[in-house]
């Protein structure tokens, strides 16, 4: 009897165990990066056909016109989650479709047409990034006079 109450205790500390494992893979898998190229960004002026203020990531989807042929490029950049972007001024009403937008991305290793977002120009002007600090350099204090 009271090997049957250990067995049983081993067996489900063993099962608890290996879910967390499981659960703790697949949200460091979400929350990798990996897929970007950090290293080398590339900058593209287009046209918004739709902006997804979603979670747990918001996309902005962009045509870029070819630049051998009257055709466009479909481009999915990917940004941090509507939280994060509200942080750095961002608000779900800031992209619509037909807005003319020129963004710089880190592209997808796989060289399709992606990206992880730096920085995006605004129809308005303003210049957004990905959520605090991960966007456009702070404007340089004044020295005073």
């Amino acid at each position: 009897m009271i090997v049957n109450q250990r067995v049983r205790q081993y067996s489900i500390v063993l099962i608890a165990a290996c879910m967390l494992v499981g659960v703790g893979g697949i949200a460091m898998a979400h929350h990798s990066f990996a897929m970007f190229d950090t290293t080398s960004s590339v900058t593209l002026t287009g046209t918004v056909t739709e902006f997804q203020w979603t979670n747990p990531h918001a996309y902005i989807e962009l045509d870029v016109p070819d630049s051998n042929s009257t055709g466009k490029q479909h481009w999915t950049i990917e940004l941090g989650s509507p939280s994060i972007l509200q942080q750095s001024g961002w608000k779900y009403k800031d992209l619509k479709f037909g807005d003319k937008v020129t963004a710089t991305i880190n592209p997808l290793r796989s060289k399709e047409p992606g990206g992880l977002l730096v920085q995006v120009k605004l129809p308005d002007g303003r210049t957004l990034g990905n959520g605090p600090g991960r966007g456009p350099a702070a404007p340089a204090a004044t020295p005073a006079k």
